[in-house]
């Protein structure tokens, strides 16, 4: 491999994220439960989430505002002024949670970052994403942070052409086959598949992947048995 370039995701590979949106979910489920089940409920926040991605974009403020318009959906616009304010701030305590970096993160970028530039590409909100890198402690190990709207492959392209390499130069490690491995596979880049206990829905895909720049492993550490550091 002539790989000059390794990017992370961050999310759930980094650090820990979607369980906290779990979280967020089952307060949100238990102050609607007498108009609609849990398992209901979640479904009606999935499918309104899906469909304001176009408009919102990836993360928590396009999150609170799903979250609203399904519960007005489903109290018929009887939502009272006092349950407005609860699911505000549940999204206020989602940005408020701390980073959690996943085991191993730090010898693992501190290993690749002499051998390689080591770079972030993920999706969500820029303040955010920007806030939890801060927080993170991580930022220095970075050459280039992108944060991206989607990843797919002509967002990948893009990334790659600013980065002045080529596709098979380029490596992304990430807990996502759909966002993180699917599209770098198909223009020609490496990808390694680090799995996450929980993803949300919408990145879940039925996969079973043969092909030459692709490996899969169970933990991040094993990064380093596979790379030339």
């Amino acid at each position: 491999m002539e790989i000059k370039v390794i990017a992370f995701d961050a999310d759930d590979t980094l650090w820990v994220n979607e369980p906290y949106f779990q979280n967020t979910e089952k307060k949100f489920c238990s102050l609607l439960e007498e108009f609609l089940p849990q398992h209901a409920l979640s479904r009606e926040l999935l499918k309104i989430e899906i469909e304001n991605l176009p408009l919102y974009g990836y993360g928590i403020k396009g999150y609170i505002l799903s979250m609203i318009e399904a519960a007005l959906k489903v109290t018929d616009n009887n939502l009272t002024n006092e349950a407005i304010e609860k699911i505000i701030g549940y999204g206020k305590e989602l940005l408020n949670e701390p980073i959690e970096l996943l085991d191993n993160v730090e010898e693992v970028l501190q290993a690749l970052q002499g051998p390689y530039r080591i770079v972030v590409a993920t999706k969500g909100d820029l303040l955010d994403q920007e806030r939890k890198l801060k927080k993170s402690g991580l930022s220095r190990y970075f050459h280039h942070i992108e944060i991206m709207s989607e990843k797919g492959e002509d967002d990948y392209l893009k990334l790659i052409k600013h980065l002045d390499i080529l596709p098979n130069e380029f490596m992304m490690i990430g807990n996502s086959l759909k966002s993180d491995v699917i599209p770098v596979l198909n223009i020609g880049g490496h990808a390694i598949h680090v799995p996450y206990h929980t993803t949300w829905a919408h990145e879940q895909v039925e996969a079973k992947l043969d092909h030459e720049n692709f490996r899969h492993v169970e933990h991040l550490k094993e990064v380093l048995g596979l790379m030339p550091v």
